[in-house]
């Protein structure tokens, strides 16, 4: 990945914003965009940090926190919104809060072709699942960006994606 100058303070925004949101449970599958994230929430004791073997998986998970009274977010790669594309039916007939942030791939100076396509229909593929998209591209957008989706989801009952553009993370490099 190319360094980003900004990386340390728009990372630990994504935290910060879930956090002060009194997210409980950040629900995951390993991706370094949201390395920072993660790591944080594994060392918070207020935050159960879970790790997941598929995305579809963090769908219910939140469902479940959200009915025990507890608020949650997902973190994941676009590759992953296609696996959840049948779950997000859940969301929307149960009509209960879903947060998702959501690391772009396929997206602007891709590397591996086999990215693109679902990169290409991560935005489109959630908003007609009924999930309302947002899209930073510069470290300054992410905080007020998921500060609102958060307040949409968690105060408006709403389905809410928080995209984060490959500019903003880094172009990734192929490693021989």
């Amino acid at each position: 990945m190319t360094p980003d100058p900004d990386a340390a303070s728009w990372r630990q925004d994504v935290f910060d914003v879930l956090k002060a949101a009194g997210v409980r449970h950040v629900a995951y599958v390993p991706d370094a965009g949201h390395a920072t994230a993660i790591r944080l929430a594994e060392a918070d004791p207020e935050i159960n940090a879970v790790v997941l073997t598929t995305e579809e998986e963090g769908i219910g998970y939140l469902a479940g926190a959200w009915l025990g009274g507890e608020r949650g977010a997902l973190l994941m790669q676009s590759s992953g919104v296609g696996n959840c594309i049948n779950t997000l039916g859940l969301v929307a007939c149960a009509r209960f809060p879903f947060l998702t942030v959501v690391t772009m791939r396929g997206d602007w100076a891709e590397f591996n072709p086999w990215q693109t396509p679902m990169g290409q229909a991560t935005e489109p593929a959630l908003r007609l699942m009924g999930v309302l998209t947002w899209r930073a591209e510069e470290p300054e957008q992410v905080r007020p960006l998921l500060q609102g989706a958060a307040s949409m989801a968690f105060e408006g009952d709403a389905a809410c994606a928080v995209l984060l553009g490959q500019r903003l993370i880094g172009r990734k490099e192929w490693v021989k």
